[in-house]
């Protein structure tokens, strides 16, 4: 489990896009994502924030999540292998699969999660959802793919535009997920596929859990 301490000191951020933003702005942020489509749901902590997730996804769903620094620092990902719950958890059936393509296959089916689950790496202040992946595996299924989508977020990933927002994502959170890479993986990480989500069209289907805290790249 990665936690953002393990390599902000190893790594040159911008720390003026990684700030707590006040109240009035955590407002404002809030109604901007609603009047483009998101829900969004305000916590305090990452214990709230579990709980919210869990409250979000009903029994018999189908879940998968990409890889997040917040999920694992609230503890989902932890609760999701545990397998503590009645949900269908595709991570621990693709992981299970000894053939490599049938994997790749088994990863490429679970976009279509019931509910998928992810971070973002910087929200603006005017409404839209910036991230960036090197394989795609996650930003894959926001779009369109998943049938729910859920995103974790702290409020340090609020930046005032949308300009800011893809600074935030060169400046913040590409360092920081390069030095995640290069330890789990050996390979540098990279900016190759991008998704600006600026409005959510089906009512319902994508909700963000904010929370008061600085978590996540």
């Amino acid at each position: 489990m990665s936690q953002k301490s393990d390599y902000v000191d190893d790594a040159e951020i911008d720390a003026t896009l990684d700030q707590l933003p006040s109240d009035e702005t955590v407002e404002e942020t809030v109604a901007n994502l609603e009047a483009n489509g998101f829900e969004v749901v305000v916590v305090d902590d990452a214990d709230e924030a579990l709980d919210a997730v869990q409250s979000e996804i009903p029994a018999g769903a189908s879940v998968m999540n990409g890889h997040s620094t917040t999920l694992e620092e609230i503890g989902f990902v932890e609760y999701l292998g545990e397998g503590d719950h009645e949900w269908e958890s595709l991570p621990d059936e693709i992981w299970s699969i000894d053939d490599d393509a049938e994997r790749q296959a088994a990863r490429r089916e679970s976009q279509t999660a019931d509910y998928f689950l992810g971070g973002i790496n910087a929200i603006s202040q005017s409404g839209e959802l910036v991230a960036a992946d090197r394989s795609g595996s996650r930003i894959g299924a926001y779009p369109f793919a998943a049938s729910n989508v859920v995103i974790v977020s702290g409020v340090n990933k609020i930046v005032p535009t949308l300009s800011d927002a893809l600074d935030r994502l060169e400046d913040v959170a590409y360092p920081l997920e390069n030095e995640r890479a290069q330890e789990a993986y050996g390979v540098d990480s990279a900016i190759a596929k991008q998704l600006i989500f600026r409005q959510e069209l089906e009512e319902g289907r994508t909700t963000l859990v904010l929370v008061r805290d600085q978590l996540g790249y």
